[in-house]
């Protein structure tokens, strides 16, 4: 392992992000290198690896789904901490967002949880890689009992019965295993900027994206910028446990749905009863839309000393909308 020196208050680390090319990937590798860290980045694509050359990384194609491609290539990196960003839910790989078939949308994503993490743990006690710090989701899946925000205390909501019940039982897996090996777990909430408004204000624009009900569902949102500078400060300090990587203000869909309306000068979205929308959007949008539940980002702020650049939902749509 590499002798590791101070810069300012942190230590310069060797730092293996898997899946380094992905939305959150493409924001953290150039945080990492300019706080002075030894940056190796992952991704499925020989022809993504100049672009994360000129983030600053070395670019190292892999397989997450290949336990001897993930074993050489930590190997070959020897880091001091391994990331997990592993996605498939890019549409180049999952196909156009589909909530109501979720197993299906979030097929390649559940097996890089589930497989993809148990190779990378192997391959960290395999060649004395002594923390990973892995990604976990917190937008409106907490568990449907009680108040409308959850901590890091309460359950995550298994959908049982539901599209999303092996997305859940994934997630479930990654924290469980590396709870169970001492890593840190984000919880990042719903993702939006650069790169993936469209997904959201597309059907917004078209009128495509009605209130369900009453459209009481909690959702937790965070600026992709944000998710990054959250997951540096993890990465220094070594962080073990879970933390709630999400904004200041929870909100029902009944308050940013509008929102999201008014930013892209759209009409005020439609409201539909949720026996209608069933059928159409899916059990996942519906339970979403009335029953989701959002989270506190109380501890990551308290803990890891983060300061978000968009505190609120409000000011990011309104930047990333303009």
């Amino acid at each position: 392992m590499q002798e590791q020196r101070s810069i300012g208050k942190a230590m310069v680390m060797r730092v293996f992000v898997a899946g380094g090319s992905g939305v959150v990937g493409r924001r953290l590798v150039p945080l990492l290198v300019a706080r002075g860290h030894q940056v190796t980045a992952t991704t499925t694509s020989a022809a993504k690896v100049p672009m994360l050359v000129e983030l600053g990384a070395d670019g190292v194609v892999m397989d997450g789904l290949d336990a001897a491609s993930v074993g050489e290539a930590v190997a070959r990196a020897q880091p001091d901490v391994i990331v997990h960003q592993m996605t498939a839910i890019a549409e180049g790989h999952a196909g156009k967002p589909d909530m109501k078939h979720m197993d299906r949308w979030f097929a390649g994503t559940n097996r890089l949880r589930a497989e993809g993490t148990d190779h990378l743990l192997a391959a960290a006690e395999a060649t004395g890689v002594n923390h990973v710090i892995a990604q976990s989701y917190a937008g409106w899946n907490g568990i449907r009992q009680g108040g409308w925000v959850k901590t890091e205390d309460d359950g995550l909501d298994p959908m049982k019965g539901t599209p999303a019940e092996p997305g859940m039982a994934a997630i479930g897996h990654v924290e469980d295993v590396v709870l169970k090996a001492s890593g840190g777990v984000l919880r990042y909430g719903w993702f939006y900027g650069p790169e993936v408004m469209d997904d959201l204000a597309g059907p917004v624009r078209k009128r495509q994206f009605p209130i369900v009900g009453g459209g009481a569902g909690y959702c937790s949102w965070v600026h992709l910028d944000d998710a990054a500078s959250a997951t540096v400060l993890a990465v220094e300090q070594k962080v073990r446990g879970v933390f709630n990587i999400v904004d200041d203000e929870p909100a029902p869909a009944r308050a940013w749905l509008p929102y999201v309306a008014a930013c892209v000068g759209a009409k005020r979205p439609m409201r539909v009863p949720a026996w209608l929308a069933r059928p159409l959007a899916g059990q996942v949008a519906v339970v979403l839309m009335t029953e989701g539940r959002g989270f506190s980002n109380a501890k990551a702020k308290r803990e890891l000393g983060w300061a978000l650049r968009y505190p609120s939902w409000r000011q990011g749509f309104k930047k990333e909308l303009a």
